[in-house]
């Protein structure tokens, strides 16, 4: 059977675990052929799901699975592949402030406008004013690093490594929002519910492979899955896929939480709950966020 996933963005080492299954046989094992849609925009992924073009899509966040519920699409998340969101704000260590909690009137460089939503959380949480988060029209790799009192936000999975290319010599301090209370889960498969309701076997074949994908990534060689990555996005350097893997282990990115107890890519009702409740007043219309998820598609728990 052929599932189509789509995602937002290129490739790059967020979707890794998908990259080892394909690699590796693990879904076609189970008589899936799977193809990888890369989009320019979360936006992308949802027309591709709602016109069919596309029978899974990936969604970044908790965020985008509620806007979703919001917006009445008859989609929900079958399974969270991060137990932790993966964007992280950089200092420089020679003036790192003490935790988050000491952001006050410190630059915040960003570049990526997705930020949006959980700026909203950073900012109400630790009374940051707007004044704070500059996006360079250059970009914001030079200012940040030409600045030891800022700090620049981004992905555990990109930014480390472009400061490390760019600077081998600055010593950073890395701050994950996740680590402080923002309840996000993050690589969030999102199915139709009618695409569930009549390919409930295939659907579950495909999260087992990509579960098996993912501990096979982590925990044995990745090189397989770096190989198709750089095949899809010849701009990635392999030291940024190496340095990449390194922190999502480091800081316990899929691994963590209730995926510790009950296997990879599980979800609860109180981390459902929580970030409903973290981001009330954040959608046109409160989302049901009972309705956002079912689990009924993992492996059995351990």
């Amino acid at each position: 059977m052929r599932l189509r996933l789509a995602i937002s963005g290129p490739a790059r080492a967020d979707h890794a675990g998908f990259y080892q299954a394909i690699a590796s046989g693990l879904y076609a094992a189970r008589g899936l052929n799977v193809e990888m849609f890369h989009g320019n925009s979360v936006a992308d992924v949802s027309s591709r799901l709602a016109s069919g073009v596309a029978e899974l899509g990936l969604a970044r966040d908790s965020f985008g699975a509620l806007r979703l519920i919001a917006d009445r699409a008859p989609v929900k998340a079958v399974a969270a592949f991060f137990q932790k969101d993966p964007r992280v704000l950089i200092a420089h260590a020679s003036d790192a402030p003490r935790d988050l909690s000491a952001l006050s009137e410190r630059p915040l460089y960003v570049e990526d406008a997705d930020w949006s939503d959980i700026w909203s959380w950073l900012q109400s949480k630790y009374e940051l004013t707007q004044e704070q988060l500059l996006r360079p029209p250059e970009g914001m790799l030079e200012p940040f690093l030409n600045d030891p009192q800022s700090l620049m936000i981004g992905s555990l999975t990109r930014e480390p490594a472009l400061v490390a290319t760019s600077r081998p010599e600055l010593r950073t301090r890395l701050y994950l929002p996740a680590d402080d209370g923002y309840a996000s889960y993050a690589g969030i498969l999102m199915a139709p519910n009618s695409f569930a309701r009549d390919n409930t076997q295939a659907l579950k074949d495909f999260i087992a492979a990509s579960v098996e994908g993912w501990n096979t990534y982590l925990n044995g060689d990745p090189d397989p899955a770096h190989a198709l990555i750089r095949r899809a996005n010849p701009a990635t350097p392999q030291g940024s896929l190496d340095t990449a893997r390194d922190l999502l282990k480091t800081h316990n990115i899929i691994d963590s939480g209730d995926a510790a107890l009950y296997g990879l890519g599980t979800m609860s009702a109180e981390r459902w709950q929580a970030f409903a409740e973290q981001t009330k007043g954040a959608y046109s219309v409160e989302p049901d966020w009972q309705a956002a998820f079912t689990t009924a598609y993992l492996p059995t728990r351990k």
